[in-house]
């Protein structure tokens, strides 16, 4: 089987279900490939920023996203310890509201089932098994789970499958373990008692993390911990989310507070390491959003808004109509190139800083008592994260 599209996006994501579902709402001819069965589950915070709803509700889906997410988080906190501190959420530029957060079991449905109505071809589940590339097209070798196998060929190619799915392709990243490496774990919870307008930042010895309340009154706590800390953590019969669950209780009082009584809504899930940073955006002849662009540590909270912000700089730098010059598409790597790193540079940055400071014992003390003396400084943080940075885009690329 060999088949010919304007575009192939390879990962059915928030970055490649929006990317595709941009693209389609022009004149490209997309196909999506998804290894997964939705719904599904994944490591992630799950929250989305102010800045991002005006681009779901470019795609077509704010409507519904509003009616299925979470509440509006108006505050920010810290819990650190045995400290609390409060601040406001910093307010977006033009917007009507605050981000909100919806579990990614509903979210990536959401995208993929949006990316169908648009007409974008989805396979699912098919896996991207090979790339190479022509002089002017893209091929990507596809099997699905019946050992059925084929060829898609198109101009552009776009690398969404995230950074911690391994597999064949130049946008893969290779494997690494070390000690200082961050591991990601997620639980959802019911029955908790944090308030449902606000969004915490976790501080606890190795690692940090972060909540907030979801669709249906779940409470979503994911976090990231380095490997030597969890290993100082673990014992012969305790599992490491086990492990992670306790620890989280016995140094955090917030912690305590919002979930000690709570029920887990399934299993806890654990991920990683995560490969925080920027990465070339078009590879061997890959264009690349989402994670696999570029990563923040997850304590700011962007990574979905990165994600779908990603994809709509990708497909308005493409433009409305397909290309197939390769020229063409060099420029639009380049714009696109440019666009994301004034976007997302500066809270990749910032994360990085913010990860240091939580996991060494000392700035993390003097974090939070600069924090506890003033409460803006989080405020403050959260704008220099991109909570407050509105999407820096002209006319949508689908018209």
């Amino acid at each position: 089987m060999r088949e010919r599209f304007d575009a192939v996006v390879i990962g059915g994501g928030p970055a490649g279900s929006a990317v595709a579902t941009a693209l389609a709402l022009g004149d490209w001819r997309v196909a999506l490939l998804e290894r997964a069965v939705f719904p599904r589950r994944k490591v992630c915070g799950e929250f989305v920023s102010a800045t991002s709803i005006p681009v779901l509700d470019r795609l077509g889906l704010g409507e519904v996203w509003r009616a299925e997410a979470g509440p509006e988080v108006r505050r920010l906190a810290l819990f650190a310890g045995k400290r609390i501190v409060e601040a406001p959420m910093p307010a977006v530029p033009g917007a009507s509201g605050f981000g909100r957060a919806l579990g990614r079991d509903r979210l990536d449905l959401l995208l993929l089932d949006r990316a169908r109505a648009a007409g974008v071809s989805v396979r699912q589940p098919v896996r991207a098994t090979g790339f190479r590339r022509t002089a002017d097209l893209g091929l990507v070798e596809i099997a699905d789970g019946k050992g059925d196998a084929g060829v898609l060929e198109a101009p552009v190619v776009i690398a969404a499958h995230g950074s911690w799915e391994p597999g064949p392709l130049p946008s893969h990243l290779p494997k690494r373990h070390a000690p200082t490496d961050f591991l990601g774990f997620k639980a959802h919870f019911v029955g908790g008692r944090l308030a449902p307008d606000l969004m915490p930042l976790l501080q606890f010895p190795g690692g940090y993390g972060g909540m907030v309340t979801v669709d249906g009154g779940r409470l979503s706590l994911s976090l990231c911990i380095r490997r030597d800390a969890l290993e100082r953590i673990r014992t012969p019969r305790r599992s490491a989310a086990e492990a992670v669950h306790a620890h989280l209780l016995r140094c955090n009082r917030g912690v305590r507070e919002a979930i000690g009584d709570a029920s887990p809504d399934g299993a806890w899930l654990a991920s990683g390491p995560i490969r925080p940073g920027l990465r070339p955006l078009a590879d061997d002849g890959l264009l690349r959003v989402g994670n696999t662009a570029g990563e923040s540590h997850p304590v700011v909270a962007e990574g979905i808004s990165m994600a779908v912000q990603s994809a709509w700089l990708l497909a308005e730098a493409l433009g409305p109509s397909p290309l197939r010059d390769r020229e063409a598409i060099g420029q639009a790597e380049r714009r696109y190139a440019a666009a994301y790193r004034r976007q997302f540079a500066t809270r990749i940055r910032t994360a990085e800083i913010a990860a240091r400071l939580s996991v060494s014992p000392l700035a993390a003390n003097w974090a939070g008592a600069a924090l506890a003396r003033a409460p803006a400084l989080l405020t403050l943080g959260a704008r220099l994260a991109g909570k407050a940075r509105p999407l820096a885009s002209g006319k949508p690329a689908t018209g």
